[in-house]
């Protein structure tokens, strides 16, 4: 498991933008940590990876739970702070987008269980200091291993 620290909010979507440059349909990324952890800094990277328009804010969907971009792929940002769990979840119809045609990078994620996806990368965020961020990649399934040794190659034995 890499963990990685980065010490500023540029550094967190410079990791962010190379994971999206590496994200097929049907990636899922977990992403877990306190308010204020960079996770929606590094989404914003992630955006830039995938080809999302530059000129489009990306912003934490906190209020509206998922937010859309078109960039090569579809990229599904979602922000479960306010949701209860996996009846919502259910509810609201999201597993549709988890396993669709685009890539799914959720912040709060710990609020899933049955709705998680089985193949995923969970990356839990944590604060190292006023700018610095701690960053630790955890696979679940080959495809979490795989973008993991594609995003470390470094760490290849």
């Amino acid at each position: 498991m890499p963990v990685i620290t980065t010490n500023s909010p540029e550094e967190t979507a410079a990791l962010g933008r190379r994971l999206g440059e590496l994200l097929l349909p049907g990636d899922f990324i977990a992403l877990t940590g306190d308010l204020g952890a960079g996770k929606t800094q590094f989404v914003k990277g992630v955006a830039e990876g995938v080809g999302v328009d530059p000129a489009i804010p990306i912003t934490s969907p906190t209020f509206t739970i998922m937010n859309a971009y078109e960039g090569r792929i579809p990229l599904y940002h979602f922000d479960l702070y306010r949701i209860a769990g996996d009846a919502d979840v259910a509810e609201l119809g999201f597993a549709e987008f988890f396993y669709g045609a685009g890539a799914c990078i959720v912040e709060w994620s710990e609020r899933l269980s049955h709705e998680i996806p089985p193949e995923r990368l969970v990356i839990a965020f944590s604060h190292e200091g006023e700018t610095s961020r701690c960053l630790e990649f955890t696979p679940v399934g080959q495809r979490g291993a795989d973008i993991i040794a594609r995003l470390f190659p470094q760490l290849e034995q």
